[in-house]
């Protein structure tokens, strides 16, 4: 695999600083039963990395602790990790709201098929991947099959309440795009999605987040290969809007990697970029318990871009929709 951070050192993305820390996103592991072109976690299922029992009890220390808000629960896939159903069980008890970024087939897996129940039993709000709403396109981004086993279990999700109005059981669909490009609109998108997933499966869900590839880890590396990084990267920078800086995840996020380490972002943690201020070391959730991280500098590459391009992008979805 090509390395794509000394590609991105050398930046001139304009300085952030943190605001009130609300969510905690944690990797739970980059087991996953999924290979997918995108991933920018490179996850998969010979991945071996899971967080410990260990680490996920500091993971509610420190949502007792800092008085968290919003746990996001990622991966991999985050339902294969062995603690994943006492993490959210105590995190219920906290009053925190929880996020499962949920592939969908992971939900139709042997072992895993009383998983959708017990989500809507603790009412965590699913985040699902969906690239698009025909077959053609899943498959060739995720794998032959994995539409099908999509939409098997995004029924099964319905069929809970999740995405019905008045359920209170959330579900977001999530769109990544299947090349070198941005992603549409997400509001006229998520209208097709609505439109097409309806009449198609009868099928419904309360929201679609669009999110941009960045170029790291499985997807940078294919851009390298295929001779469309530095193109990719022009695309990114001139499509740049100073008006997303302010609502960028990383202001009001930190990232927990399955040992406990702490990242601004997501894919800062992908490129191994430890927080500001520790002269390059590592800083574990542990040393963070007491620490109030506003007006901390957040670490910034030219990957940033991604996140400001455009209708901008987020965990949350595009920033100016």
């Amino acid at each position: 695999m090509h390395a794509t951070l000394p590609l991105l050192t050398e930046s001139d993305f304009p300085p952030l600083h943190r605001g009130r820390l609300e969510t905690l996103q944690v990797n739970l592991g980059y087991l996953c039963n999924q290979s997918c072109l995108h991933c920018h976690v490179n996850a998969g299922p010979r991945r071996t990395e899971i967080m410990s029992e260990q680490t996920v009890q500091q993971v509610l220390d420190f949502l007792a602790t800092q008085q968290i808000t919003t746990l996001d629960l990622t991966g991999g896939a985050p339902e294969m990790n062995p603690h994943f159903r006492y993490l959210i069980g105590e995190a219920t008890k906290l009053g925190v709201r929880i996020i499962d970024r949920c592939n969908l087939t992971i939900l139709e897996e042997p072992g895993y098929e009383d998983m959708a129940a017990f989500l809507a039993q603790h009412r965590v709000e699913v985040v699902a991947s969906l690239p698009c709403y025909l077959s053609d396109n899943v498959d060739a981004q995720r794998g032959k099959g994995v539409f099908e086993t999509s939409i098997a279990a995004l029924k099964q999700l319905n069929a809970l309440g999740y995405g019905i109005e008045g359920s209170g059981l959330t579900l977001t669909l999530v769109y990544n795009p299947q090349g070198a490009c941005l992603p549409p609109s997400q509001d006229e998108l998520q209208a097709a999605y609505k439109r097409e997933l309806r009449l198609r499966y009868g099928i419904e869900f309360n929201q679609l987040f669009t999110i941009t590839n960045m170029p790291i880890k499985r997807f940078g590396s294919t851009l390298i290969s295929r001779g469309e990084f530095a193109s990719y990267m022009q695309l990114l920078k001139e499509a740049y809007s100073e008006e997303n800086l302010s609502g960028v995840m990383c202001r009001s996020l930190i990232s927990v990697d399955w040992q406990g380490f702490v990242y601004d972002c997501d894919f800062n943690q992908m490129l191994e970029l430890p927080l500001a201020g520790k002269h390059g070391n590592s800083t574990h959730l542990s040393e963070l318990m007491h620490e109030d991280m506003q007006g901390r500098p957040i670490v910034v590459m030219d990957h940033c871009y991604g996140c400001t391009a455009g209708q901008g992008s987020s965990c949350g979805g595009a920033l100016d929709a």
